[in-house]
């Protein structure tokens, strides 16, 4: 039995408590020690993730790597781990952007410095990059949980450590109410998302209960989803609805899926740039992956009843979140909504039930994570050297801070998936894939597109070109770590937009796995081509 997956698991859980037990204090010696520990550890989770993505054979089994380690034998438990395509892509994304993470966030967790020249919470810095190595152990876990149990104890444990990354280390742009509004933005996100497990929780159970009426015992998702295919374990059509729901709920909270969405504007906009992108690019893809491995395998015939529903739910998320993006005022309640928007395609994609459009799904997690990233990290620097966050406080940024200005714009074209840029790909898939079943739900969709463009290049207008405003004039332009940061995912955006085949191979065997347990299959093309020989038609 192979150790990979439980190393992957287990270096930034370690990591996290090393950097935690670290001594704190006023000297930049000892913050700097606590930043290199995370970031030697987030590395060193790299190098694991990349193993495990190329140790993932395509075309072999569903489950790979695969390592189990009896936990609650009386109630069948075992933390159980295994990865599949989309598990390997998702881990790989998630340990590529928390470095860059804690590279952004160098000095987003200094202690607080009182008027008397004291200082407050010593340990800040230990306390800030800690928590970022505990929420990277909690989701790669539930990116390789192949246990329900395992699963939602990790997929309801990671609200902790974001939970004080949200309330505890806000963003100091906040303006004179700041503590006040994180707070709230904090406690908003621990209740929806408690809310969700809970009715998360009850399905859990009911799930146990039927199984183990019929003589099957066990947490274990490979030998259920096994027994539901073979006829093996039977879920009445009344209870099997009940209990899709009851998962769906929670990850339609995490994903975040209108009309569930409302926690993400306040996280996102009272958080630093770092903490809201762990949440947009990391977190909530916890959500989107579930509902692909969970909601379809375990209930595949609930899953097809709800998806038109579930479709209609995605569209206008698409539409809403974009037309808010549009209004916004807050450049970074902007990314939020507009994440929001991208979210219904994810979602939408996923239900559409085709396989070009659930690939297409797949991939816009991993580049929606990567596009929002660069976005969201660039949108950091600039508020940080303003101290604001309002659009209208910017105008003629990149007369002052061209590099600046420059990888912003990048982003920006890339969240309104330009072609050659990575979003491009994911959302022409998602598309294409759901107008050849839902033709009318995809040509609306496409509005989506327009908004994006509009949001993205007006917000680009209003903030980098014009007249230099007061106090954007001597504005510095991005320094060597920031640059760090911001060139890796440039480059990535670039790379996957002219390059997707590497993904691609990943993902398709799950995919095709994923649309076999749901008994769907691609329709037929409208016009197929007629077979020739000799030039003449058969």
């Amino acid at each position: 039995m192979s150790y990979l997956l439980t190393a992957t698991c287990a270096v930034p859980a370690a990591g996290a408590v090393l950097t935690a037990a670290l001594p704190g204090g006023t000297t930049e010696a000892r913050r700097r020690t606590a930043k290199l520990t995370a970031m030697a550890v987030s590395t060193a989770t790299l190098v694991l993730a990349v193993l495990v993505a190329v140790r993932y054979e395509p075309g072999g089994a569903r489950y790979q790597l695969t390592e189990s380690y009896s936990w609650i034998r009386s109630f069948g438990i075992s933390f159980s781990l295994g990865v599949d395509g989309i598990g390997a892509v998702l881990v790989l994304l998630t340990a590529v952007l928390v470095p860059i993470v804690l590279l952004a966030s160098w000095h987003d967790a200094e202690p607080i410095q009182n008027p008397d020249g004291t200082f407050e919470n010593l340990r800040r810095t230990q306390g800030f990059f800690a928590l970022v190595l505990a929420v990277e152990a909690m989701v790669v876990v539930s990116f390789l949980a192949t246990d329900v149990f395992v699963f939602y104890v990790f997929f309801e444990a990671m609200l902790i450590p974001m939970y004080f990354l949200i309330g505890g280390f806000g963003d100091r742009a906040g303006g004179p109410d700041a503590s006040a509004q994180r707070s709230y933005a904090a406690v908003k996100f621990l209740l929806y998302n408690l809310l969700g497990g809970l009715v998360m929780l009850a399905a859990v159970i009911g799930l146990y209960v039927i199984a183990s009426g019929q003589g099957l015992a066990t947490f274990d998702l490979p030998t259920l989803t096994d027994a539901i295919a073979s006829g093996k374990l039977v879920i009445d059509p009344t209870a099997e609805k009940a209990l899709f729901l009851g998962f769906f709920f929670a990850f339609a909270v995490k994903a975040p899926l209108w009309p569930l969405h409302t926690w993400l504007p306040n996280a996102m906009g009272e958080a630093t740039a770092g903490t809201a992108v762990l949440i947009t690019a990391v977190v909530d893809k916890v959500g989107t992956f579930a509902m692909l491995r969970f909601c379809l395998g375990l209930f595949p015939e609930a899953s097809t009843t709800f998806g038109p529903v579930i479709l209609v739910l995605a569209l206008i998320g698409i539409v809403y979140g974009a037309l808010l993006a549009v209004g916004q005022k807050d450049i970074k309640r902007l990314v939020a909504y507009a994440s929001i928007s991208h979210f219904g395609f994810i979602i939408m994609g996923i239900f559409a039930f085709t396989t070009q459009a659930q690939s297409g799904a797949t991939l816009y997690m991993v580049n929606h994570g990567i596009s929002t990233a660069a976005w969201m990290l660039v949108a950091g620097f600039l508020i940080s050297r303003r101290g604001s966050r309002l659009i209208s406080d910017f105008g003629g940024v990149q007369k002052v801070a061209p590099v600046l200005a420059g990888t912003f714009l990048i982003g920006g074209l890339a969240t309104l998936s330009l072609p050659g840029l990575a979003p491009f790909v994911s959302e022409f898939l998602v598309l294409v894939g759901t107008f050849a079943k839902y033709p009318v739900i995809g040509i609306i969709a496409t509005l989506g597109i327009v908004l994006a463009a509009l949001y993205a290049l007006l917000l680009y207008q209003r903030t980098m070109t014009g007249p230099v405003k007061e106090g954007v004039a001597g504005m510095a332009d991005l320094k060597v770590r920031e640059l760090a940061v911001v060139a890796p995912l440039v480059a990535l955006t670039i790379l996957l937009g002219v390059y997707p085949k590497p993904l691609t191979d990943l993902v398709n065997p799950t995919v095709d796995a994923t649309q076999s347990q749901v008994q769907q299959t691609d329709p037929a093309p409208a016009h197929p081509v007629a077979a020739t020989t000799g030039g003449e038609h058969k």
